[in-house]
């Protein structure tokens, strides 16, 4: 992919957390449009894997708007539930998005599985994957990883979705308790952005 600069992009979410962090990304010369702005819905996703879903989002958004992307999808794995909710992070807060649901629904399916988990260090990991997709239907993606352990109990009123139970390691503080600015420095977010930052 060339490094032609780009003036103008889409954020390709209708999750407002998301909007949020990818703007606080992003260059500040770089004029930023959201799908909502647009009146454009989101589309389905149906990729096995985030890599697949946030270029189907790219390429959507992109498509539709007739301008540049960017566009990101993420979740958090835990160890003991094999993975899950991986790709389904946001399903499991139901159709409306509910995280407070999807928050319990973890808990009760690591309650399942060991009912005194909260004396162990139940391992988890944030992913993103973060697509740039150009009109030239040219794009890179790229992978942020950050590991950490399952908090006893939510904990925190920053960030969303899952962020008041994450504890990245090195930290005693869940991603819902860390100051926005130092959270955006060190997430899986910010991680697969500095991969791909060049080629905006």
């Amino acid at each position: 992919m060339k490094k032609k600069k780009i003036s103008k992009i889409i954020i390709g979410s209708n999750n407002q957390g998301k909007i949020k962090e990818i703007r606080d990304l992003l260059p500040k010369n770089i004029k930023i449009y959201t799908p909502k702005q647009l009146n454009i819905k989101s589309p389905k996703e149906v990729g096995k894997t985030f890599r697949q879903n946030s270029l189907i989002k790219a390429k959507y958004f992109s498509n539709k708007s007739k301008l540049p992307c960017i566009s990101d999808d993420s979740g958090l794995a835990i160890s003991i539930l094999d993975g899950a909710p991986g790709i389904k992070s946001a399903r499991w807060g139901g159709t409306n998005g509910n995280f407070n649901l999807a928050i319990k629904k973890v808990y009760n399916k690591i309650n399942q599985i060991n009912i005194n988990w909260d004396k162990k260090k139940i391992r988890a990991k944030f992913i993103c994957a973060l697509t740039i997709y150009r009109t030239d239907h040219k794009y890179i993606t790229s992978i942020g990883i950050i590991n950490g352990i399952i908090s006893k109990k939510k904990r925190g009123k920053y960030g969303f979705g899952y962020d008041p139970i994450f504890i990245p390691d090195g930290s005693k503080l869940t991603f819902g308790q860390m100051n926005p600015k130092k959270k955006y420095k060190i997430d899986h977010r910010a991680k697969a952005f500095k991969k791909i930052k060049k080629f905006l």
